[in-house]
């Protein structure tokens, strides 16, 4: 009787717990997702998944150092995978409008496979948390090109139409993207290269 109170004890603990951390956590969260997630729902849906991996984490007794810092890392790889899945279909024929001008960012070439071990693992991070202070460094304008067509896959024609601004132009500020990506990542890609 007495570790049945017990349990529910613990159990009510780790669900205020959880409580505070997602009441504390939600509003940056939903902002670092809807910065690089511009479909709303899809947004709501990755909080979601990271909340429920939070509660997932909590209910099998893994401790979580750091949970602000593991929330974003879950977050962040969430939207990668979403990424990825749509992906395939961009190579197979279907890719958004300028990737022949030679500017596409090869972010599956740069990131080691998560499921490569410890070493890889770490540099994925290393390089994720570049790429993400690299974007943070881009004009808005940029910024917002560029995650929409390369990570999200909309073309430019799509894009113009849901901004009203002309292709050109949402071409231009993605030129100024990847160029700006290029230089800041060249040395930590170089340096993965040698490796």
């Amino acid at each position: 009787m007495e570790d049945a109170l017990s349990i529910e004890i613990m159990a009510d603990e780790q669900n205020r717990r959880v409580a505070e951390t997602i009441e504390r956590e939600q509003s940056r969260l939903r902002n670092f997702i809807r910065k690089q997630v511009f479909d709303e729902s899809e947004a709501e849906d990755i909080l979601q998944e990271v909340f429920y991996e939070l509660v997932q984490t909590y209910r099998l007794m893994k401790p979580v150092e750091q949970v602000g810092a593991w929330l974003f890392r879950v977050a962040r790889n969430r939207i990668i995978d979403r990424f990825r899945k749509r992906r395939p279909e961009a190579v197979r024929g279907n890719a958004p409008a300028g990737e022949e001008d030679g500017e596409i960012f090869p972010w599956e070439e740069l990131l080691p496979s998560p499921d490569a071990g410890p070493e890889a693992a770490y540099a994925r991070e290393v390089l994720m948390d570049e790429i993400d202070a690299a974007l943070d460094e881009l004009p808005e304008e940029q910024r917002d090109v560029f995650v929409a067509h390369e990570l999200e896959g909309r073309s430019f024609k799509e894009l113009a139409t849901k901004t009203g601004l002309s292709v050109n132009t949402l071409l231009s500020r993605k030129h100024y993207a990847v160029l700006h990506l290029r230089r800041r990542l060249r040395a930590i890609y170089d340096e993965f290269k040698k490796a």
